[in-house]
């Protein structure tokens, strides 16, 4: 009778793993468009520009993602996502060194319980920025500041993350980035903290992220590749607090309008003068050139905005971002402005066409533009018209 129990139970386990479901997606955005600048910096001076650019609202990407049931609930999840530059059919791999699934390279458990992924991914931030002009506008708006505070998508290599499923329309996050530094645990580490709430209309969250100086630092935005500096990589700071940023977001749906307002502070504590100087080999930043907003030493960033649904598929699109920077030796206050307003209007469920127009005026800062800098203190004109199409 046992042996009889036994080899039922070992034929019940076959039959489990046999009817375990599994499944693999490929996915991608294709998104271009032309772009017109005004101002754009030239050697000694500005000039207008036309372009092709390939993500003016999200970034071009394929992607892989894949479930299987493993029973009683439990199931094994992993998604690799790679950009490329649909202008050029190049890899988007300019801010990296030969990463290929340099957007996203996880894998991990999802549940009851919720879910635990591994790899290379975002932060919280990302997925608050649902409420923001990120959701409408993109790329359009980043670098008026939402670039610099994460809710573009800033990866964390060598990360962690837990996610709750919903709970009474709360959704809460921890992370955790290793340093991966012998002998210095805190050398490269991050973590973050957040959380959402979703009530019909109503959408808040918070995002709280704080990151340390390492060699092979988890948080992407310190190993120097996107104009940001790179005292984060070197050893005389190791285990440093390099960047601390807190996201405090909100939308609300009245009738067919959507709006939204959020802000963030950015605290970057190594971006002092000597360490620029010393380690990203940039000038005195009482010169307006040198002065970024990557490289300054804290920054706050509004946003107010709105989207209007004329119908289901047509939506007029308005944000003003707002940006107060502080750098390291200098008393004044940098101000940066953007006022974005745009139409999108969907062919189908998975194919759209936009317009987008955007003004920025810079003060005591290097004007970073909409999508290229004016390279000097003033102001800025952009229009975009695209189309971007799902699969």
């Amino acid at each position: 009778m046992k042996k009889s129990l036994l080899a039922l139970a070992v034929l019940g386990a076959f039959a489990g793993a046999a009817n375990a479901q599994s499944s693999v997606t490929i996915y991608g955005i294709v998104d271009t468009g032309v772009v017109y600048q005004s101002k754009v910096a030239t050697t000694g001076g500005t000039g207008s520009k036309f372009g092709l650019n390939s993500g003016v609202i999200q970034g071009s990407r394929i992607g892989f993602k894949g479930v299987e049931d493993l029973g009683g609930g439990l199931s094994a999840v992993f998604q690799l996502e790679t950009g490329f530059s649909n202008d050029t059919g190049a890899l988007d791999d300019s801010k990296t060194s030969n990463t290929l699934f340099r957007r996203k390279s996880v894998v991990g458990l999802t549940g009851g319980f919720g879910s635990v992924l591994v790899g290379r991914q975002t932060d919280f931030a990302d997925t608050i920025s649902a409420y923001t002009a990120v959701q409408d506008f993109g790329g359009w708006v980043s670098n008026s500041g939402s670039g610099l505070d994460r809710l573009q998508g800033t990866r964390t290599n060598n990360s962690i993350s837990y996610t709750t499923n919903s709970l009474n329309g709360f959704t809460g996050n921890l992370m955790y980035g290793f340093g991966e530094t012998a002998g210095q645990t805190s050398a490269g580490q991050a973590f973050g903290i957040g959380g959402k709430y979703d009530n019909g209309p109503l959408g808040l969250g918070i995002n709280y992220y704080q990151s340390k100086a390492g060699s092979t630092a988890a948080d992407t935005s310190l190993l120097g590749a996107s104009g940001a500096n790179s005292v984060g990589t070197n050893s005389n700071v190791s285990g440093s607090t390099a960047q601390k940023v807190l996201n405090v977001a909100a939308s609300y749906q009245f009738g067919p309008a959507r709006v939204y307002g959020n802000y963030s502070r950015v605290k970057q504590d190594l971006n002092t003068q000597a360490n620029l100087t010393n380690y990203a080999g940039v000038g005195s930043l009482t010169s307006v050139v040198n002065r970024t907003l990557a490289r300054s030493k804290k920054a706050d960033i509004y946003e107010l905005g709105t989207a209007y649904s004329l119908s289901p598929s047509l939506k007029l699109l308005a944000a003003v971002d707002h940006t107060r920077a502080d750098f390291d030796g200098v008393s004044t206050k940098a101000k940066l402005t953007q006022v974005s307003l745009g139409t999108d209007y969907w062919l189908s469920k998975r194919t759209d066409l936009y317009a987008f127009l955007a003004y920025t005026k810079a003060s005591d800062l290097n004007n970073p533009g909409v999508s290229d800098a004016t390279g000097t203190d003033g102001n800025q004109g952009a229009v975009a018209v695209g189309i971007r199409h799902k699969f």
